[in-house]
């Protein structure tokens, strides 16, 4: 196996006692307790953050990886996809002084 994909064998969730708490299925109730059951075996991870760029990579993949759900994965690359350079101008106000300000 290529060092690529060592860190998988790696993983927490492989020794976990029920695999399919990565995959909940529905958004409520029992749904919501194997989510957090998941999210409490990827927190002693010793991989968490390469499961997490893979599943970033991948894009829509369901179940629990690196920590986060589908929408929180969502929500980060949503994030990471604005622009984050902002410059420096200097405004003048209405009074004649001025002021600088992010843009």
């Amino acid at each position: 196996m290529g060092d690529s994909t060592y860190w998988r064998e790696r993983a927490a969730c492989l020794r976990a006692d029920d695999p399919d708490m990565f995959f909940p299925v529905g958004n409520d109730g029992p749904s919501l307790v194997e989510v957090d059951e998941a999210k409490a075996v990827c927190s002693w991870c010793p991989v968490l953050e390469q499961c997490l760029d893979l599943a970033l990579q991948l894009g829509p993949v369901q179940g629990v990886w690196g920590g986060t759900t589908e929408s929180e994965r969502r929500a980060i690359r949503r994030r990471d996809a604005r622009p984050t350079t902002k410059k420096a101008v200097t405004l003048q106000n209405s009074d004649g002084t001025r002021r600088s300000a992010r843009v």
